[in-house]
């Protein structure tokens, strides 16, 4: 019997990037802190579905007492990724130097 293989998980920056429906989660589940990625407004283009809007989430990882930090909304994920990734780099340096 073959050995189950392991799924393959998407990289950015270093950091995995899990999609649960409408939602990705980005960030190493071991730190502190991580970034969710909330899609709104999705449409349809050829055979791809793409979100209009995205919802950042800077949130603590304490798993149901998990709280929230900051949040915006921007024009697509290229845009919401772009500040997503500086806020939970910016945010986990911070953490380190004390």
């Amino acid at each position: 019997m073959p050995a189950k293989k392991k799924p393959e998980v998407l990289m950015y920056k270093g950091k995995p990037l899990l999609r649960c429906g409408d939602l990705i989660y980005y960030g190493n589940p071991e730190d502190k802190l991580f970034v969710c990625f909330r899609m709104e407004d999705n449409e349809p283009l050829d055979d791809l579905t793409v979100s209009r809007r995205v919802i950042i989430e800077l949130k603590t990882n304490e798993g149901e007492k998990s709280r929230l930090l900051k949040q915006a909304e921007r024009d697509g994920l290229y845009k919401a990724l772009d500040i997503g990734t500086f806020w939970l780099e910016d945010a986990l340096e911070s953490i380190n130097q004390k």
